[in-house]
């Protein structure tokens, strides 16, 4: 049986994150004071949810911290610190425990958070803390306008055959597209074409999209399946690209600076009056369904 005791002994002699003030193991962390606006997410990454009980425990800390700090990356903002809560059950080898919050720290300075002994799935819960600036508005899913262009910073799909424990948080990518005019960001985690309606809806508006630039793991992936490389493009999730809806006004400079700042930055559509999201792909164009793929978590 594991030991929180002999966890937070072992927590204890860790290197202390730079930017703690207060003492390490103390019930809050006190972080030093920064400037701007406070941005905060919560991720949860719970075994047989989001990992394989076989996957190696540091690559499942690494992913919890990924997937927090990539709403940051959304959000345009500069990470502070992690803070992680850990349930495992009784039998749990700590060794699993302290490779997993090694990921954490790994990914990002660890700051503070809690252990508990519980049956059920192994799971880690990470809050990110991050600050944006505080003289403009932050970006946001509601602030898509027609006329927009529709970016995107990387190939998507075929993430279930490993990427999906790889993420790496598009932080610099979203703070240079939001510095270059970009008021609208979101990250791809439950599938593209899903993101892309959810985030359509938010605004009111509809996105026509017309490209999708396919990862290599996706092709190889439809090589063992039914389904076509696009498809797992559209649909398979976790990918931790961003989507960025792109001003009119900051395209030329976005365009300009995308082969330095975000080489595999594509444009896959535009934003239009409507509701929706539209697929002209493959010589064909029709209005994409919810039903159609993609995650969701309950009915």
């Amino acid at each position: 049986m594991w030991s929180e005791d002999r966890m937070h002994r072992w927590l204890a002699r860790r290197e202390k994150p730079a930017n703690l003030r207060g003492s390490m193991m103390h019930d809050a962390a006190v972080l030093e004071r920064t400037q701007g606006r406070l941005a905060l997410c919560v991720d949860q990454t719970i075994e047989g949810v989001h990992f394989e009980s076989d996957a190696a425990a540091a690559r499942v800390g690494a992913k919890a911290a990924g997937r927090a700090l990539s709403d940051l990356a959304a959000t345009a903002a500069t990470p502070l610190g992690l803070v992680c809560a850990l349930s495992a059950p009784p039998e749990t080898d700590e060794s699993w425990i302290q490779d997993a919050l090694s990921g954490v720290a790994d990914a990002f300075q660890l700051v503070g958070g809690d252990l508990a002994c519980a049956p059920g799935p192994r799971a880690l819960s990470v809050t990110a803390l991050g600050t944006v600036a505080a003289d403009v508005p932050p970006p946001a899913r509601d602030r898509a306008r027609a006329g927009d262009t529709i970016v995107l910073t990387g190939p998507v799909g075929g993430s279930p055959l490993g990427r999906h424990l790889d993420i790496v948080p598009r932080l610099r990518a979203g703070r240079w597209l939001f510095g270059a005019g970009c008021v609208a960001l979101m990250d791809v985690s439950d599938g593209l074409a899903w993101d892309l309606f959810r985030f359509a809806r938010t605004a009111g508006v509809q996105f026509v999209v017309d490209s999708v630039p396919v990862h290599a793991d996706a092709a190889r992936l439809a090589e063992g399946t039914p389904r076509s490389a696009l498809d797992h493009a559209l649909h398979d999730g976790e990918d931790h690209e961003l989507i960025a809806c792109v001003p009119q006004r900051a395209l030329a400079r976005v365009l300009d600076e995308a082969p330095r700042e975000c080489s595999e930055l594509t444009v896959i559509g535009r934003v239009q009056a409507g509701a929706g999201l539209v697929l002209e792909l493959d010589g064909e164009s029709r209005q994409w369904t919810p039903g159609e793929g993609g995650w969701r978590h309950g009915a």
